[in-house]
């Protein structure tokens, strides 16, 4: 299978993995074939790449690190305490936060649960979706990232909770903001993106009137959007002054932010999103933090269309656990011609590095 533009599908082209809602629902099924009006059905509702199938790469596959009803369940439990937020007038968000503690710890659990037992790199890419609300998917992309992370540095099971909680309610401020500012597709007015910012306070005291959780979740929410040099908001603060949980989750909110297709923008590639938080290592982004990321992440997606430094082409095939930026690569071309597909590892050939991407397709390459 190649993992592709769907700007770039062209009519004929077969599905090679089924397309989700965020309740896990399917939208379209793997092995359809894609006509003109399906793909446009796909560029409206926001999917920005696809895999299909192709003769040279059939066998090429990819598990998730995270079951699909697992994902569903979390993305269900994030929306339903959300929603009551936003809906319920007559109390304050967190007696609803209180309620619903308890099911979101067991859902940090059940997630940690899978990465813990998971050597694979995690992609949040092989499983293609849409979404109602950008936030509850946002939400749940952002905590297993910092999870992720967390393992990478060696965090304890008790702090890795916490961690876990402040990243699935790291944006609950947003429910006070009005939807007709939250989901703007225009550029906001100097008075809607004060109302956006203040959404770090909101969720701050929302959090820290909550009884059944730490302090520290509270901090997760004031401080996500705060930068090592003091460029962040709400309050400025700098370096050390941020919390540990607080960094972690400022990097996988903004990885998930680019790399998620947006009313406003595209979704970038995971290098592209990881180059960004690179440019901004010590001096927004802990340098620490961003490079246990880079070991956690499938960089190069299994399925992507790929160029070496020696000019071969080729299509990710394995990762190699925390190295992601060596996957194997199953070579399809050689000097601008179609050669045998045949595969090499970039953990050994160290004198081999990707130059570049191409997420385009031709359906004369798809498989019958």
């Amino acid at each position: 299978m190649r993992y592709v533009a769907t700007t770039s599908v062209e009519p004929g082209a077969i599905l090679a993995r089924s397309i989700y809602n965020d309740k896990g629902q399917i939208l379209l099924s793997e092995g359809v074939q894609l006509q003109e009006s399906l793909i446009q059905r796909l560029l409206d509702i926001g999917i920005p790449y696809i895999y299909v199938k192709d003769a040279q790469t059939g066998d090429i596959d990819y598990k998730d690190v995270i079951p699909r009803e697992l994902k569903t369940k979390a993305i269900s439990s994030i929306q339903e305490t959300f929603q009551q937020i936003r809906a319920v007038k007559t109390l304050p968000g967190s007696v609803v936060i209180e309620k619903a503690s308890q099911i979101l710890t067991g859902i940090i659990r059940e997630l940690y649960a899978q990465i813990e037992n998971d050597e694979n790199l995690l992609s949040l890419l092989s499983d293609v979706y849409t979404y109602d609300d950008y936030i509850f998917t946002h939400s749940f992309n952002v905590t297993l990232y910092s999870l992720a992370i967390g393992k990478e540095l060696g965090l304890s099971t008790k702090d890795l909770e916490v961690l876990g909680l402040g990243a699935i309610l790291h944006d609950v401020g947003k429910m006070k903001i009005p939807t007709e500012v939250l989901f703007k597709p225009g550029k906001l007015t100097a008075e809607e993106f004060k109302q956006i910012k203040k959404h770090a306070e909101d969720g701050f005291d929302m959090l820290r009137n909550v009884k059944t959780v730490s302090l520290l979740v509270a901090h997760c929410a004031y401080q996500h959007h705060e930068r090592l040099n003091g460029s962040g908001y709400p309050r400025g603060i700098k370096a050390d002054e941020i919390h540990l949980y607080a960094k972690i989750i400022a990097v996988a909110d903004v990885f998930d932010a680019v790399t998620s297709d947006r009313i406003y923008r595209g979704a970038m590639l995971p290098h592209n999103g990881l180059e960004i938080l690179f440019a901004g290592a010590g001096t927004l982004f802990d340098e620490e933090i961003v490079k246990a990321f880079r070991r956690s992440i499938a960089i190069y997606p299994v399925g992507l269309t790929v160029t070496l430094s020696d000019g071969r082409i080729g299509v990710v095939a394995k990762q190699n656990a925390h190295v992601s930026d060596r996957p194997i690569i199953r070579i399809i071309e050689e000097q601008g011609r179609s050669v045998s597909p045949y595969e090499i590892n970039l953990e050994d050939e160290l004198s081999l590095v990707i130059t570049g991407c191409d997420t385009t397709f031709h359906v004369k390459d798809s498989a019958n």
